[in-house]
């Protein structure tokens, strides 16, 4: 919440008008008519592939454009182009690699506005989150950057004056396959260290959110990437199979829902590629009495409506110490009543529209499914509909709290992926630690409380591989982001 308010002051809303980009800061203005594959250093239409799909800005409901999905034959053109780029790329040193990517972080800084602006279009996250994103993604580019130059192999003496040594070697062409609530940044997390370490990409982004992974590419090709090194196919599950089934793939990076991670790990196993997976999660919170309760109320919030909470991290399971259960929860319900719903793109919006009918109709269900329970809605859960005539069809609803939640509720134990809050009250430490545990997910865990050997205790006891000490959701781009057991299979964390 602190790096929330530090961020307050951004720069005004430019606009930056494209060939093919039809723009406005206004809501409701966007068109797409370039293609939104990319390859060779081009925009290009997908050689084969299926049906055009629309593509819907969250907060109007309206189609920005359409998207053509690629098949067998497009994957293996981009696979074909980055493999040729490749030998170009791996051959340069890491110093020259540092800077192409410093490039990038510097053109990524100069077109913040635009890029933020996208993202918030296509993902209905508000603007002010949106900047936020775009500065941590050229971040870490800047951060691998100053990697590149680093890495090196091992030089082993050996009796009788022999030697030997180790190379770090790239692997090829990594595919890259991101999510919808993070489109622009989780492109960078994952682009930003393969290319560090000489390899190529291709990356294929959600089909709700196509846009603005597009920019990157274009990005990488200004800064000085040999073409090709960056590629960009669009499409959905049969798509992702025919880049996880390519021969010519080396690793496959994925993050999403935790049943798409067990397909990809399966048909990465076929082929024995090594596979990185940031899957999904149901983190707790712990609310401590000793805490300085405006900051865990802050947590709280931060913990669960950060991009109308479809966030994997979000710590959505709220354990509350019983002493403090009535004010917290008394403080909690009167802040989140007061967080602005609506236009995204407008300064003063905290919390925009989720990413489309189907998934807020799933949120919905999740809620009324916890009222069918025994859970009681504290607040908000409703859909919401702005004044503005033009944001009626978008996907809005009021950030919810539930109340009365018990440990075996679907909405405790299952994502929801939406702005959906269970409080559950808890009265012994190691009461608590049990209870957090008991979950197939491990991604992360926050712990407010003034007992700073309490908080490390706690942390320590977590099966979470991102744990937060009186604050949540902040993720610097030095610090591994990963877990435990089913958020995270390789437990990068």
């Amino acid at each position: 919440m602190l790096v929330r308010s530090r961020l307050a002051n951004l720069l005004p809303r430019l606009c930056v008008l494209r060939p093919g980009l039809a723009m406005s800061s206004a809501t409701g203005t966007l068109t797409v008519n370039q293609p939104l594959n990319y390859r060779a250093g081009s925009r290009v239409q997908p050689a084969d592939g299926g049906q055009a799909e629309e593509v819907y800005e969250p907060a109007t409901g309206r189609v920005i454009c359409k998207l053509l999905s690629s098949g067998e034959k497009e994957v293996d053109l981009a696979v074909q182009s980055a493999k040729a780029a490749f030998k170009i790329w791996s051959q340069m040193s890491g110093m020259e690699r540092s800077r192409v990517l410093l490039e990038a972080a510097r053109i990524i800084r100069e077109q913040r506005e635009e890029i933020a602006t996208l993202e918030t279009i296509n993902n209905g996250k508000s603007i002010f989150e949106a900047r936020v994103d775009i500065d941590i993604s050229w971040q870490c580019l800047e951060y691998y950057a100053g990697l590149a130059g680093s890495l090196a192999g091992e030089h082993i003496q050996l009796p009788g004056g022999s030697f030997g040594y180790t190379r770090r070697e790239p692997l090829g062409v990594c595919v890259g396959i991101g999510a919808w609530n993070y489109p622009f940044q989780i492109a960078c997390w994952k682009s930003a260290p393969a290319l560090a370490c000489g390899n190529a990409m291709v990356f294929k982004p959600s089909p709700f959110t196509p846009i603005s992974v597009v920019k990157l590419a274009e990005i990488f090709t200004e800064a000085g990437v040999p073409k090709g090194l960056f590629n960009v196919v669009q499409g959905g599950a049969t798509t992702g199979q025919f880049l996880c089934h390519h021969p010519d793939v080396a690793k496959i990076s994925f993050t999403g829902s935790v049943p798409t991670g067990v397909k990809i790990m399966e048909m990465a196993a076929k082929g024995i590629k090594p596979v990185t997976l940031e899957l999904g999660g149901k983190s707790p919170l712990i609310i401590f009495s000793d805490c300085a309760l405006e900051n865990a109320v802050n947590g709280a919030l931060m913990a669960n409506f950060l991009t109308q909470g479809e966030v994997c991290c979000n710590g959505t399971r709220v354990f509350v110490e019983r002493k403090i259960l009535d004010v917290f929860t008394k403080e909690v319900v009167k802040r989140t009543q007061k967080i602005k719903v609506g236009d995204p793109l407008l300064e003063d919006t905290r919390m925009g529209a989720l990413i489309n009918r189907p998934h807020l109709n799933r949120v919905q269900g999740f809620i009324k499914q916890a009222k069918e329970q025994g859970a009681e809605v504290l607040c908000g859960g409703d859909l919401y509909v702005p004044d503005d005539p033009k944001l009626k069809n978008g996907y809005y609803m009021r950030p919810c709290v539930l109340g009365n939640c018990r440990d075996d509720m679907t909405c405790v134990k299952e994502e929801i992926f939406g702005p959906v809050m269970s409080i559950l009250p808890f009265d012994t430490e190691e009461e608590v630690i049990e209870r957090a545990n008991a979950t197939k997910f491990g991604l992360a865990g926050g712990v407010f409380t003034r007992d700073i050997q309490k908080a490390h205790r706690v942390v320590a006891a977590l099966k979470a591989g991102m744990c937060f000490i009186n604050n949540y959701n902040i993720s610097p781009v030095e610090l591994p982001f990963g877990g435990y057991k089913s958020s995270d299979p390789a437990g990068v964390g």
